[in-house]
């Protein structure tokens, strides 16, 4: 397995977790029920254990499983299908819509923490290439800056924490540090919703899906407006979305390189 998908997996284990650095609790009605709805309904193409089938991907390792909440967007997911892809609507009711989520959350889990480990020391890179990489390949300087937003970075974080951050920056826990746990399938993300009529608003998006979207304004009040085909018209701009190019560019050696010379910002 590659790093980054180890690190993702490890921080799906920490956004499903309730409180930093302990295990989540899920509700083993649910998970039993869940796994019979998901075999009915599911299995044929996902398989019987929703890591693939012959036209299904794994759903152990999808996004969409990964950054549910509560079976929220899972529900509202299985309801409109996707049949351009050829996967059908489904008329689940909202109970075993969450007991599916529920049964898929306790997959993800699972898989995240199979093998339990101690981490000796990760700081194994080279800390010069990791500052060549930072302000040539990686692009890192076009919004970082060493003497800026991370100056003092490596005496504020454990070396774990910092790579963790850098690969998966949506989805990080520090159990050392409980006030940077922003884990958010939607961090970084600035929404514009514009209605048919009436003025446009912008702010932190909370949440989106095919039928309402939901934001945070500079004033800190919560909007949510109901999606549908006569708009709004929503705008998303992504800051995290150079993370997110990079994830399938890094090398192992990349990785290790970066997190070495990250540790030197103190």
């Amino acid at each position: 397995m590659p790093a980054w998908t180890a690190l993702l997996l490890t921080g799906a284990a920490a956004t499903l977790s309730a409180q930093p650095g302990r295990a989540p609790k899920f509700d083993d009605s649910a998970v039993e029920r869940g796994k019979a709805a998901f075999i009915t309904a599911c299995s044929f193409c996902h398989g019987s254990n929703a890591r693939g089938g012959e036209s299904g991907p794994d759903l152990v390792r999808s996004a969409l499983v990964i950054d549910d909440e509560n079976g929220r967007q899972l529900s509202d997911f299985l309801k409109a299908g996707r049949p351009g892809a050829g996967m059908p609507a489904f008329d689940l009711s909202p109970n075993q819509g969450r007991d599916i989520a529920e049964y898929l959350h306790r997959l993800v889990y699972a898989a995240a923490t199979r093998r339990e480990y101690a981490i000796l020391n990760i700081v194994i890179g080279d800390a010069k290439r990791g500052e060549e990489y930072f302000n040539g390949a990686g692009g890192c300087k076009a919004c970082h800056s060493p003497s800026g937003d991370l100056r003092g970075l490596g005496a504020k974080y454990e070396p774990v924490f910092l790579q963790d951050r850098f690969v998966g920056p949506r989805r990080v826990a520090d159990p050392r540090n409980p006030e940077a746990n922003r884990g958010s399938p939607n961090q970084g993300k600035k929404v514009r919703v514009a209605p048919a009529s009436g003025p446009a608003y912008s702010g932190d998006l909370i949440y989106i899906s095919d039928f309402h979207v939901t934001l945070r304004d500079a004033q800190g009040a919560t909007r949510t407006f109901a999606r549908g085909p006569e708009g709004p018209k929503v705008e998303i701009t992504d800051t995290l979305q150079a993370h997110a190019d990079l994830l399938g560019k890094y090398t192992d050696q990349d990785i290790h390189d970066l997190t070495a010379y990250l540790v030197t910002l103190k």
